[in-house]
């Protein structure tokens, strides 16, 4: 079937070719075959704006001609997945991929595609080596920046062939040894951060040349704003100069890797506002750590003095409506509230309060059909707790704005107590805002009263806080 979709789509290329070429040589093919899907539909989009939905047809195939597409880095969503991919005016790219293994069954083929392929080879690699870090880190620092030095300079030879074969454009080379560069950056400050935390011997011993990078970064290369590790690369850059701040003015690591203690994200805040002057790229990390800081807060007061960084740099970002937003949930969410009367949809499609769902104390865990691995795994651990702690209520709340029968249908492809599972009814909130929440548990009494909003699950301490939960 693979290659049936190949040959069908350069078909239609070829055979609409003459005639489109003459009329617009800058015309942008995409097109492809998506196996399993989860939706019918693949939505194409750059610089967060769609720029069209294309449907699946019978065979689950899609394509369209595009005029006026720029050169640069694009994002293609699947629901719940997602994925990049380097669009220039006369390419013809096909995307063949099998939503059980998203990423790693994704193919790109037809002529363009190379630059694409190029980057998903980076990608998949970097998951590869995140996974390594953890043996990375225990490595001294000599020995880090030897393996460090040769993942850059195996990637730099394989661009150079490549494009000995495709000649490639003067952008996408530029834009793909800068992508090289910063995955090469982001290594380095993960190490760093990692050994400051764990082996403060190691940390000792990293030479003065280590971050010689760190001389010629630039915070604002809005033609990488869309690549994942350069993203990273800049959030672990702020986290670590945050630590090694904190270190130089202290010397002490005690309070230092409180990485959402107020002082931490206020920093990082000031130092994003003052490296980054691109607001489509400052405005990514301002969000992000002020979501961070507030969805921490363990009182209202830390909440407040988070909103309060945000005026003293002036941020008016598009966002800033959706944390004061976000400020009020937190609010609402911390120990001594009450959030019985929360409405909820269950299985039979009955509306009912929170409160209502058992006499037992309640312990909420949250999902989304956006992120499948995330909930598969949750789920699998709550049928353990609930063997465990039978004393106890858990409750499965999905917080997507999507269909009842979409909700209804994931519950029971995957087996989910479909007596425990429940929908917020949440028109008037915004569901990204929610997904903070994934991670968390939280602990109510028989009345409806928050005991504990911090609860994550799987942590070393989780288990001791139900304990705690349960003799009270």
């Amino acid at each position: 079937m693979k290659y049936y979709i190949l040959f069908f789509l350069i078909g239609v290329i070829f055979f609409t070719g003459c005639n489109d070429s003459q009329k617009d040589q800058k015309g942008t093919f995409v097109g492809g075959q998506i196996m399993n899907p989860y939706n019918p539909y693949f939505i194409l989009s750059k610089d967060n704006k769609t720029i069209d939905t294309l449907f699946l047809d019978q065979n689950n195939q899609f394509g369209k001609n595009f005029n006026g597409l720029e050169a640069g880095i694009y994002s293609f969503n699947h629901p719940p997945e997602n994925q990049i991919m380097y669009l220039e005016p006369g390419d013809s790219v096909l995307v063949w991929l099998n939503t059980m293994q998203f990423d790693e069954s994704l193919n790109f083929s037809g002529p363009g595609a190379a630059k694409s392929s190029f980057l998903l080879d980076m990608f998949l690699n970097n998951e590869r080596n995140n996974n390594l870090m953890l043996s990375y880190y225990k490595i001294n620092p000599s020995e880090f920046a030897g393996i460090t030095d040769s993942i850059k300079n195996r990637r730099k030879n394989k661009l150079e062939k490549l494009n000995e074969k495709k000649n490639f454009s003067e952008s996408f080379l530029d834009l793909a040894n800068n992508s090289i560069d910063y995955d090469f950056y982001h290594l380095r400050e993960r190490y760093t951060f990692l050994v400051k935390k764990y082996y403060n011997e190691l940390a000792q011993q990293i030479p003065d040349d280590f971050h010689d990078y760190r001389d010629d970064l630039n915070f604002n290369d809005t033609e990488l704003k869309e690549y994942y590790g350069y993203l990273n690369f800049i959030e672990d850059y702020l986290r670590t100069r945050s630590i090694e701040r904190c270190l130089e003015e202290y010397d002490t690591n005690a309070d230092c890797f409180e990485l959402h203690s107020v002082d931490n994200i206020q920093y990082r805040i000031s130092l994003a506002d003052s490296l980054i002057e691109k607001s489509e790229i400052k405005n990514i990390f301002i969000n992000r750590l002020a979501i961070q800081g507030m969805v921490f807060s363990n009182n209202a007061e830390k909440i407040d003095s988070i909103l309060n960084i945000l005026e003293d740099i002036n941020f008016n970002g598009t966002n800033l409506p959706d944390l004061k937003q976000m400020a009020a949930i937190q609010k609402s969410l911390l120990p001594g509230n009450n959030i019985g009367s929360l409405s909820l949809t269950n299985f039979q499609e009955e509306n009912i309060q929170l409160e209502d769902i058992s006499d037992k104390p309640i312990v909420t865990y949250h999902w989304s059909m956006e992120a499948p691995e995330h909930y598969k795994w949750q789920h699998s651990i709550i049928s353990t707790l609930r063997e465990k702690y039978p004393e106890l209520e858990f409750v499965g709340i999905n917080i997507d704005n999507d269909s009842q029968q979409s909700w209804r249908n994931t519950v029971e492809v995957y087996g989910m107590n479909k007596e425990r599972e429940y929908k917020l009814n949440s028109a008037n909130i915004n569901v990204n805002l929610l997904k903070n929440y994934l991670n968390k548990l939280i602990f109510l009494d028989t009345e409806g009263n928050i005991v504990n909003g911090e609860a994550q699950l799987n942590t070393p301490n989780f288990e001791r806080q139900i304990l705690e939960f349960l003799n009270n």
